[in-house]
């Protein structure tokens, strides 16, 4: 077995159904050190952050840039990463597969596709195709030149596009065309969570959203993996903006409270190589 390969399975026998692989978002290498030196036994970029760290909003990178994205956070530790790789960077499944092969080859123990087109007009593909797009990532994952976990992510919840009955239909083809995991973010309530982790036959991944269900809940549920999504980003960005009004407005220096004890952490955390 590969490097490649040891660690997609090992990242793959982290999603224990009622034990959820607690899985943090870094947006830089910086922020993955971090993480992992918290405990947390496998990451996954995130493209709002990703995008953020540009002065972009989500779904403004490019696959290659999405790609070296990756491999930068790849690089940074031991953990298994999954890549967030939007829709794949194409509507077509031969430019899917591209794609995942293309992300095997950066080290990533897993990415994720996801049935939302970017449209306006039509925002998720329609569902043969869906699944299609599904089966040739599948496909790719599992290539010869090194296997990938294959996280396949129907987004209708998210875009309050069709009902609960459709997404779990999506989630089951998906399940049957090869998805490693699956995953529905957006899911609110403990009942829809158990609803689908009821009927779909992978380890699923949940959303955690504040007033949704709490950790213990989706644990309970059978959940398998939980995300946080582009919360960690969302949440430097705000502690950023408010020292940035205090210094600028007031003149004050309480953010340094937060800047000695961030010192500490980033020493904890980080090596001293150059």
């Amino acid at each position: 077995m590969s490097r490649v390969e040891s660690r997609a399975q090992r990242f793959l026998d982290l999603h224990r159904p009622g034990e959820p692989l607690r899985m943090p978002n870094p947006w830089d290498a910086g922020i993955a050190k971090l993480l992992a030196s918290l405990g947390f036994e496998a990451l996954a970029t995130t493209s709002s952050g990703h995008a953020g760290t540009l002065g972009r909003l989500d779904y403004g990178v490019t696959r290659d840039q999405a790609l070296a994205h990756a491999a930068g956070i790849v690089a940074a530790s031991d953990l298994p990463v999954s890549a967030d790789l939007e829709n794949g960077f194409a509507d077509d499944p031969a430019g899917v597969a591209e794609t995942v092969r293309a992300a095997a080859a950066t080290g990533l123990a897993g990415c994720s596709i996801e049935d939302f087109s970017g449209r306006r007009d039509a925002p998720i593909y329609p569902f043969d195709q869906a699944v299609e797009r599904v089966t040739a990532a599948a496909e790719a994952a599992r290539s010869a030149s090194g296997r990938i976990v294959l996280t396949a992510r129907a987004e209708n919840q998210l875009h309050g596009v069709s009902t609960l009955d459709d997404t779990i239909a999506r989630l089951s083809a998906f399940a049957r065309a090869g998805a490693d995991v699956v995953y529905a973010p957006g899911l609110k309530t403990i009942a829809e969570v158990e609803r689908v982790a009821a009927a779909v036959e992978a380890p699923l991944n949940v959303l955690l959203l504040p007033g949704g269900p709490t950790v213990a809940e989706l644990a309970a549920a059978g959940v398998a993996r939980i995300s946080i999504g582009g919360a960690f980003h969302l949440v430097a960005l705000h502690a950023v903006a408010n020292a940035g009004r205090e210094f600028l407005e007031r003149g004050t220096l309480d953010f340094w409270q937060d800047a000695l004890a961030g010192a500490k952490e980033r020493n904890a955390a980080f090596d001293r190589t150059i």
